[in-house]
């Protein structure tokens, strides 16, 4: 639970005596989202700021821990929940579902966490056969009582009962096309009460018992239902997804039943204080007359533009500007609205800090600064490094040749190209074999959500920017285009007809750009995207030609820059590279990989070390890779000048410097039976063999190598320490530190610092040049990280090389697992991201706290940094800030991720303090 947690919540999710399960909107508040859900906790917000909001009450989430954790409600929940439906009946005037003046309910998940789509709803509840007519006679319309109840049996007997869902829908098109209708709207009262006869006789059939004609027998069942949908599959891998905690719960909001289809003068809609796709300001958002709000999420009828309300009903429309208005300064951000008018009276039924694109997201928080809603350190809250890493994919090539087909709404951006499927498990399938897919629905469900994960990009013929597609789009950064109409959609027959005739199968290439909404066939060729132009230098903020994005961008990272307390470095083996990490921001290099040096035309002489008989056959091969090692970190240097360089002296197996033992030995049995010559592949053949490991990831690599080869580690050091005196003589400032890889105790890097010392002091003496080396060692075996405090005694830094660390901790051969079992255990959850993407906080990590605990009592002025793919990834960023680690490092085109994360962790740590 958070900070605000009530006094009276149950703890461990037990009922306890004197517990209150239940909260009126009266009583709550935004603050309350653990307790409440973020539906239920805003409701009570807008109901405390004096906006229309029905009457209505939530159900916590913590008598949905006691249903989950024991099978049964909390024993006090049924009496509580009669108390407040008593108020609320006296509120209305109204009875639950009474014959001749019926109050409706809607039954609402609301997690603490948004989770479109992925829990239950049920509307209309306390509608039966004999509620149906006090309900006409209440509202004057036959039509839209009928219609309200087909939609309860509907909504009920999926959710609820467990029907498919596509029965109902099958039967609602055979009443279509009996009365040659195209949309729902155009049923007659008459057609409608016969929907809701065979509406019925399908639960009958499909669930074995009647639909249920008690209201508090309906609102019962739908609590149980809404609570059930917390472990339904589609939350679960939603959650997985999002990472979102599975122990949270959802609460239940009941809320008085208001109307949107009573008719041309009544509506529902979603509306949003800027554009979420953009983070423009101006009227955004979707309108459907005579509609249920599920009509609009869903995006089963296409609807009109929010702007058109001013025209339908300016009274409505001006009063929900006032508000969206009123609450953008409230909560200080873009905000998702739901609303309904009923015979011209504004209704609010949801409000939540909207999901958006990463774009406007840079946008949104550089605007809300300027306006002086936030500050700079809250700027650097509403953004992300995952979002940071979305804008710096490529886009598509506006300049090259393009066949566009299409054109719908730009929901989520991108540029996605992949083979056309039209359902789920086919994307996820082709997915799973390597085949990149766009899924093409004409609106996606819930039910699609592991086929919209798995495709690189989603497309649909209905729907807007508030349809499902468009909002669980946003929420992952998947491309998605919506309401594409000119596109003819066949699922079933798995085609797509676009205008002019051609017809575009499963397992066609197609490209979309979820920027434009354009819809091209083929695959498109893409550029970079201006965000990574702007951090190569190729584009400036502040010139005239500068993408407003790119200037959002530039100032947030400023704001992360001086906020930050983690510096960042790169993994860069060459010039090159550190030149290319320099320009986005890199303040070092964390990790240069000597092993990469090796490679390429100097494979001959690494093969003439592991080959030689003696110890002048090796001291010969040493001395002529010594010059070459001398220039690669000559190059360096003077690329990196003035910043930290740490070279890792030779780290793996010898083996992998041979050529392949299959290959090779097929190569010496052709040799032989050709009665060719062979002789120097028989003597690597040889070395192959007698260097072959069973598990070589933990033989002879790293100090160890070093400890067994002469020579080996005291050449790299030479060529590190020579390269240094020649940049000092050429007036440069080269900071070079040497890194003693896979040490597991103190004893061996006493023994190679020794060697270490004795070779810069020849190199200082023969040069006459002080060179300051730092030495080191990377802390990757968990006997390293428990022996810490000893190994500081010779370690003027430690780097935690978390991949090898993660793998040894776990008893993970990385390569293996990743593709054999990874899967399974994130699907189980087991995982809820894989531990070499994102750090293991609880194993991993600890050995790393107590490591830099332990280091730093021996030497208080320990370097502490991290060189593991972790470097780069944002949660774990937060992890290194927070156990105080002096820098991360990563990949090049991760740094500005791990500027921006660093900062962010500095700024939350920061306001937890103040706090």
């Amino acid at each position: 639970m958070s900070e605000n947690k009530d006094p009276q919540v149950a703890e461990s999710g037990k009922s306890v005596e004197g517990v209150k399960f239940v909260y009126d909107f009266t009583e709550g508040n935004k603050d309350l989202k653990d307790l409440l859900g973020g539906k239920g906790a805003n409701l009570a917000e807008m109901t405390n700021l004096g906006l229309p909001v029905p009457p209505g009450f939530t159900i916590t989430t913590e008598a949905c821990k006691v249903y989950l954790d024991s099978g049964e409600e909390p024993a006090a929940l049924r009496d509580e929940v009669s108390a407040h439906l008593d108020a609320l009946e006296q509120k209305m005037g109204k009875k639950l579902g009474q014959a001749d003046n019926p109050l409706l309910v809607s039954v609402r998940s609301g997690a603490k966490f948004s989770m479109p789509g992925m829990m239950d709803t049920v509307l209309n509840i306390g509608l039966s056969d004999k509620s149906v007519q006090g309900l006409a006679k209440q509202a004057g319309d036959e039509r839209f009582a009928w219609d309200s109840y087909r939609r309860l049996i509907q909504m009920f007997g999926k959710t609820v009962l467990g029907v498919d869902g596509d029965l109902f829908e099958e039967a609602l098109e055979k009443a279509k096309e009996a009365k040659k209708v195209a949309v729902d709207t155009e049923l007659e009262a008459a057609d409608l009460k016969k929907l809701v006869t065979a509406f019925k006789k399908i639960v009958k059939k499909e669930a074995g018992r009647d639909f249920p004609q008690d209201p508090r027998e309906q609102m019962d069942l739908a609590i149980k239902a809404v609570f059930d949908s917390w472990n339904g599959d589609r939350a679960k891998l939603y959650r997985r997804q999002e990472r979102i905690p599975h122990d949270l719960g959802t609460a239940v909001n009941v809320c008085s039943m208001v109307f949107g289809n009573l008719g041309p003068d009544s509506g529902t809609g979603v509306a949003f204080t800027r554009d979420p796709a953009s983070g423009h300001q101006g009227v955004y958002g979707d309108y459907l007359q005579n509609a249920q709000g599920e009509d609009v999420v869903a995006g089963i009828r296409n609807t009109v533009p929010l702007a058109e309300l001013e025209r339908i009903d300016k009274k409505s429309y001006d009063q929900l500007m006032q508000i969206m208005e009123t609450l953008e300064n409230h909560y200080k951000d873009l905000c998702d609205i739901e609303f309904t008018i009923e015979r011209g009276q504004l209704w609010m039924l949801q409000t939540r800090v909207g999901k958006r694109t990463a774009g406007a997201a840079f946008r949104i928080a550089t605007q809300l600064v300027d306006q002086g809603l936030i500050d700079e350190a809250e700027a650097l809250q509403r953004v992300t490094g995952a979002q940071l890493a979305q804008l710096m994919f490529p886009r598509f090539d506006e300049s090259a040749k393009v066949e566009q087909v299409g054109r719908g709404i730009a929901a989520s951006p991108g540029a996605a190209v992949g083979k056309a499927v039209f359902d789920s498990y086919t994307a996820v399938k082709w997915s799973r074999s390597g085949e990149k897919v766009i899924l093409i629905r004409r609106e996606t469900n819930p039910d699609d959500l592991d086929g919209m994960i798995a495709a690189e990009g989603i497309l649909t013929s209905r729907g807007g920017k508030t349809s499902h597609a468009a909002v669980v789009a946003r929420g992952m950064g998947k491309t998605c285009v919506c309401g594409a109409e000119e596109l003819e959609v066949d699922t079933k027959r798995r085609r797509m007809t676009v205008p002019g005739g051609h017809v575009v199968e499963e397992g066609d290439l197609i490209s979309i750009d979820g920027s434009t909404g354009k819809v091209y066939l083929g695959e498109v060729p893409v550029v970079p995207s201006p965000v990574v132009e702007y951090f190569e230098g190729r584009m400036h903020a502040g010139a005239d030609d500068a993408d407003e994005l790119v200037e959002a961008v530039h100032r947030i990272m400023a704001f992360a820059d001086r906020k930050r307390r983690l510096r960042v470095r790169a993994n860069a083996d060459n010039a090159e590279d550190a030149l290319r990490a320099r320009r986005f921001g890199a303040q070092g290099i964390g990790l240069c990989r000597t092993e990469h040096m090796f490679l390429g035309d100097r494979r001959e002489l690494v093969e003439r070390l592991i080959l030689a008989d003696t110890e002048a056959e090796r001291e010969e091969s040493l001395k002529e890779l010594l010059p070459l090692q001398k220039q690669d970190f000559v190059e360096l240097f003077e690329a990196m000048d003035g910043l930290p360089v740490t070279v890792r002296l030779l780290d793996p197996p010898l083996h992998e410097f041979l050529p392949d033992i299959t290959e090779l030995s097929v190569r010496v049995a052709l040799a032989e039976s050709r009665q060719e010559p062979h002789e120097n592949e028989l003597r690597l053949l040889q070395a192959v063999h007698r260097l072959h490991e069973q598990n070589p990831m933990l033989g002879l690599r790293g100090v160890r190598l070093g400890l067994v080869i002469p020579g080996l580690f005291t050449m790299q050091v030479r060529a590190i320490a020579e390269a240094a005196a020649e940049r000092k003589a050429a007036k440069g400032d080269p900071r070079a530190e040497i890194m003693i890889p896979l040490v597991g105790t103190v004893q061996e890097l006493e023994i190679v610092r020794e060697e270490a010392d004795q070779v810069v002091a020849e190199v200082e003496a023969a040069t006459g040049t002080e060179l300051k080396l730092a030495i080191g060692t990377m802390i990757e075996l968990p006997r390293a990280a428990l022996t810490a405090g000893q190994i500081a005694e010779a370690a003027e830094f430690f780097s935690f090389g978390t991949n090898d660390l993660t793998q040894t901790v776990w008893g993970f051969s990385r390569d293996d697992v990743e593709a054999s079992f990874f899967t399974a255990y994130l699907e189980k959850g087991i995982f809820g991201v894989s531990p070499f993407e994102t750090i293991d906080k609880d194993g991993v990590g600890s050995l790393v706290a107590a490591a830099a605990k332990a280091g730093r009592e021996t030497r208080p002025d320990l370097k502490l940094g991290v060189c593991g793919e972790h470097g780069g990834d944002p949660e774990s960023v937060h992890f290194f800030h927070e156990v105080g680690l002096d820098y991360v490092s990563c990949s090049p085109f991760r740094i500005p991720v791990a500027r921006l994360e660093a900062g962010r962790a500095a700024s939350q740590s920061a306001g937890s303090d103040h706090r």
